[in-house]
């Protein structure tokens, strides 16, 4: 009998470590809850090489747009936890889902690692009449609720602004845009004053077509130094879109290791370095554990903000 418990325990033990080995056997799926073209989707088509030569398989991107990033959510959320359907998520998913706009949120998934954190950056369309932020402040509190701001709301682009719009006493006019693309071309055809950006945009700021008018990290950027920081102008907000992967709830503890392990590998490429900074990104490394402890306070400080708003829901 001992030795029928050892051939079984024998034998189940290498089917684990079989199941590991071949792991992944086929494709996964990389879900992108945005459209291709905007910046999760570059930061994310710039990493995927590097994390599925780590991991040894392929991974598609698929681009599940629609409902300010939840449509994607709910899909991951709703895929077998096999390890075949990865999430890539950013803040949105905490905020979406206090203000209401989701009922997925990141307790509905695994951690797998952070990737990166890009710092936002007040920007303004080129027929603006302010020159810095100051100007646009002392014009906003002349004119409340007229100052134009594009966003996804309940998402990242609207947090940014209402944080602004909190530190700096003055009261913005929201317009909805799914996505990062729509609100640029938006700023871009003057049809808002305001928007969320980031570096990605400096093109287009060199060639007159947008204005950076702050940028909301603890310091300046030397990739925009005459840029000033919304801190030293005396509006106390920095925030940073971050952005990790998340895998669906139950998946094995094996897949996870091996998809960590991945991810911290693909981080440290180089060549992913390289392209993070000519998107104005740092690529900001925390495995499973730490970036667990992360979304636990960024989800808390989500929740905190969406009731300092009066946009909380749940």
């Amino acid at each position: 009998m001992n030795r029928l418990r050892a051939a079984v325990a024998a034998t189940a033990l290498l089917s684990a470590s079989w199941a590991l080995a071949a792991y992944p056997e086929r494709p996964i799926k990389l879900v992108v809850p945005w459209a291709a073209g905007g910046d999760t989707d570059n930061i994310y088509r710039a990493f995927q090489p590097h994390f599925q030569k780590h991991l040894g398989g392929t991974m598609v991107i698929a681009n599940v747009g629609g409902a300010s990033g939840t449509k994607g959510a709910k899909e991951a959320k709703d895929s077998p936890a096999d390890g075949y359907t990865i999430f890539a998520v950013h803040d949105s998913i905490h905020s979406t889902f206090y203000t209401g706009v989701a009922d997925v949120n990141s307790t509905d998934f695994q951690p797998i690692c952070l990737v990166a954190s890009t710092p936002s950056i007040v920007t303004a369309s080129p027929k603006t009449p302010w020159t810095d932020m100051k100007a646009l402040i002392a014009d906003a509190k002349t004119r409340p609720g007229q100052v134009s701001v594009g966003a996804t709301l309940g998402s990242t682009s609207h947090f940014f602004p209402a944080l602004v719009e909190k530190a700096a006493g003055v009261k913005f006019k929201y317009v909805s845009y799914e996505g990062t693309a729509p609100r640029m071309n938006a700023l871009l055809g003057s049809h808002i004053d305001l928007a969320e950006s980031n570096l990605t945009q400096k093109g287009k700021v060199d060639a007159g077509q947008m204005k950076f008018l702050a940028i909301a990290s603890d310091k300046r950027t030397p990739e925009a130094p005459n840029v000033p920081t919304l801190k030293e102008l005396g509006i106390d907000v920095t925030y940073a879109v971050n952005r990790g992967l998340l895998a669906v709830k139950g998946t094995p503890p094996d897949v996870m290791a091996k998809l960590e392990a991945a991810c911290a590998a693909a981080a440290k490429e180089p060549a992913f370095a390289a392209a993070m900074k000519d998107q104005g990104t740092l690529v900001n490394y925390l495995g499973a554990k730490d970036y667990a402890g992360f979304l636990t306070k960024n989800d808390g400080l989500n929740k905190d903000l969406a009731k300092d708003l009066g946009m909380l829901k749940r």
